[in-house]
């Protein structure tokens, strides 16, 4: 597994490169948590079952509810 992100200054500026990031730490509700365990339970589900067909998801279009949140992107392993 391997973890990107981006800065939020770069993104404002269209001037971005994804990093590969040591540590990730959210600052999150309980409710946020557990809906996005929800999320990575599903995601985890169709990755099994698209196999290699099987690309990326968006937390934010899986549920509207992070939709201003930072973006939470699950990939398939290259």
């Amino acid at each position: 597994m391997k973890m990107y992100g981006y800065l939020v200054e770069a993104i404002e500026k269209e001037n971005s490169s994804s990093n590969e990031l040591s540590e990730v730490v959210l600052e999150a509700s309980s409710k946020d948590i557990i809906m996005i365990a929800e999320f990575l339970l599903q995601t985890a589900e169709n990755m099994e079952s698209m196999g290699g067909a099987y690309d990326h998801e968006h937390l934010s279009d899986a549920n509207h509810y992070f939709e201003d949140s930072p973006h939470l992107v699950v990939v398939r392993p290259r």
